[in-house]
């Protein structure tokens, strides 16, 4: 497996990845995923990074998409994990690499969403160095209608520089 930059010859492999994934996980997902648009994610804002088998296969994605105007200093963090291969680290590896990226890329915070259902990927970032920023009740609905929440959580950047080079390790954030 390794991270790789998302270009135009992740289309297809990444098209077969977004068909695998069942409705739940398609419901969470912000953006067009049909052919077409995948096709036009290159050329799109934002850093997209796909996880990769020797076979080509694509066992993840993530995405770093900067908000823009007086936020401009923030991205938000996307990340989705075929679940055939979900516990492997995958995700981690993914979030990790974006996150390194948004902060090499001078980006001092980087939110992601997380329903709240779903302690294991919240406990994921708050491994991660993320902290709760807030929780928006009853904020969407899930396949059967019922309300659900869901959790912002912040990774800030300068105070984890800050901690970090308090213990001597401020030189690690340059390594993906």
């Amino acid at each position: 497996m390794s991270i790789q930059d998302f270009t135009p010859g992740h289309v297809e492999q990444l098209t077969a990845f977004f068909g695998r994934l069942p409705e739940s996980d398609l419901t969470f997902i912000k953006e067009d995923v049909t052919p077409a648009a995948l096709g036009a994610w290159p050329a799109a804002p934002g850093q997209r990074w796909v996880d990769v088998d020797d076979d080509g296969t694509v066992n993840g994605v993530a995405a770093l998409l900067r908000l823009t105007s007086w936020s401009n200093h923030v991205a938000e963090l996307r990340l989705v994990v075929d679940p055939a291969t979900r516990g492997r680290g995958i995700g981690r590896k993914l979030a990790q690499h974006a996150v390194a990226h948004a902060v090499r890329s001078g980006l001092l915070k980087v939110v992601v969403e997380v329903p709240a259902a779903q302690e294991r990927i919240t406990e994921m970032f708050l491994d991660l160095g993320f902290t709760g920023e807030a929780l928006l009740r009853d904020h969407f609905r899930d396949l059967n209608g019922q309300l659900q929440d869901l959790i912002m959580l912040a990774y800030l950047s300068e105070q984890t520089f800050d901690a970090l080079s308090a213990v001597g390790m401020a030189d690690m954030m340059g390594d993906d």
